[in-house]
């Protein structure tokens, strides 16, 4: 069952709460394997009551590809100071800043977008959807179909994750906040290429 050894193996992993780890490995016989499956399975009920509360600490990650031309840093927020010491949210971070490399987002949410940049799309959409020669309702709805995958694709939450495409980047911090039991946001982030 669960003793001191194994309670702080298990906070240091997931960044769990003390009665928290003493209850999953009590559930799950002292195996720490099974009591981080049993934190993560009690924490995907629990992910969403946790999305609205104040995230004011966290870790800042940095990425430099191998070629030394794509640089990327980004802020990884969480509600502790103890969680974003973890291992395991430090290298939530370093995932997201080499996702960041990877795929080049503009925003972090598709809401983030400027007006400038909605309306440019639009443009294009628009012109796009009058050499369709559709009639005007379905041309409206191509445009709002095209606006909604170009904000999408470019946004850092819900682009497809570079190591795993069948997840989002936002599955992945979801999938984290389970397991460690807070809220986790992106603050931001930065992509220099030369």
């Amino acid at each position: 069952m669960a003793n001191t050894e194994s309670i702080k193996e298990l906070r240091s992993r997931t960044g769990a709460g003390i009665v928290d780890s003493k209850k999953a490995l009590d559930e799950s016989g002292g195996d720490i394997e099974k009591a981080i499956t049993w934190l993560r399975q009690k924490g995907k009920a629990s992910a969403a009551k946790k999305a609205s509360r104040a995230t004011h600490e966290g870790y800042i990650a940095s990425y430099i590809h191998t070629n030394g031309k794509v640089g990327v840093i980004v802020s990884l927020l969480c509600e502790t100071d103890f969680v974003a010491r973890t291992e395991r949210f430090q290298q939530l971070a370093r995932d997201i800043a080499l996702h960041i490399a990877a795929m080049d987002p503009v925003a972090v949410r598709p809401v983030d977008f400027s007006a400038e940049a909605i309306e440019s799309e639009r443009a294009i959409a628009l012109e796009q959807a009058a050499q369709s020669g559709k009639p005007a309702a379905i041309q409206e709805k191509i445009v709002a179909g095209k606006i909604k995958t170009f904000t999408e694709e470019r946004s850092l939450l819900t682009q497809k994750f570079v190591k795993d495409p069948n997840k989002t980047i936002a599955d992945l911090i979801h999938e984290a906040v389970s397991e460690i039991g807070e809220n986790i946001s992106v603050g931001g982030f930065s992509r220099l290429t030369i």
